[in-house]
């Protein structure tokens, strides 16, 4: 997690560093075509249709990959969200089964585990500050799970563990669910790849424009801006609580349900 902590922060850098870096690459291909021209101006461009085509069907293929893929996880998360709110809420619900008691120090564990559980996620990309929320959320989890078995244990065996007991087993399932989703991923070597075509790419649209007397800045700028900005949106997709594009707004139905428990 830190090792990709560091390299999210250095997403706008390389991006940028890819803009940059195409330019090089359609300045190096065209210069390469140039030469290629006087060498053999009958030949220069035999096979290359073919060639050009290839990898950008692969550039195209793994672009809509990872966008794609990005997008599904990123409408997942939010999904499990959503289920979060849910299991909560009936847990919190039926903590009204239990002995009039019993209910306050559990409901008191409740508030404080929601809390926990919206600073997880409130706090990064400080990843230190989050872990250590999430560790306090798993201690109140067990707090929780000893305070509801006491108290089913006081009330008899029925109703009280057949309604509350599983809902609280969703409650921490759905917790270690969103937290393993955060955790997936395509590996790095992924993203590698697509800079690779990328660049590959950008030298082979230079040595396309090698015909030409002069240069044309605006497909080469305009290659080379539109894909930087196609990495930096699936990155920031891919990675929706470091970035610009975020699920935050989607935890305001767990901020409203922590209202409601007041």
């Amino acid at each position: 997690m830190e090792h990709t902590a560091n390299f999210l922060a250095l997403v706008p850098l390389l991006c940028a560093a890819l803009f940059l870096g195409m330019l090089l690459a359609i300045e190096t291909g065209r210069r390469l075509g140039r030469r290629r021209l006087i060498a053999d101006p009958e030949g220069a461009r035999a096979g290359a249709g073919a060639v050009e085509g290839a990898v950008f069907a692969l550039l195209g293929l793994l672009i809509a990959f990872t966008f794609s893929g990005a997008a599904a996880r990123f409408d997942a998360r939010r999904q499990l969200v959503a289920e979060e709110v849910n299991d909560i809420g009936t847990a919190w619900l039926r903590i009204d089964v239990l002995p009039a008691e019993a209910q306050p120090p559990l409901r008191d564990l409740f508030r404080k585990y929601l809390d926990a559980r919206l600073a997880t996620y409130r706090k990064l990309p400080d990843l230190d500050a989050s872990q250590a929320e999430q560790a306090r959320a798993t201690a109140l989890q067990k707090q929780i799970w000893t305070e509801a078995v006491a108290a089913a244990g006081v009330s008899g065996p029925s109703p009280p563990p057949m309604l509350l007991l599983p809902a609280l087993n969703s409650m921490f399932d759905i917790a270690t669910t969103r937290i393993m989703a955060a955790q997936l991923h395509p590996p790095l070597v992924v993203f590698a790849m697509l800079a690779l075509l990328v660049l590959a790419g950008a030298m082979l649209i230079g040595h396309g424009m090698a015909s030409g007397r002069t240069r044309n800045w605006l497909h080469g700028v305009g290659f080379a801006a539109v894909m930087a900005v196609t990495v930096y949106v699936i990155l920031d997709i891919e990675y929706p609580r470091f970035g610009l594009i975020r699920v935050d707004a989607i935890d305001q139905a767990l901020v409203d349900l922590r209202r409601s428990m007041d």
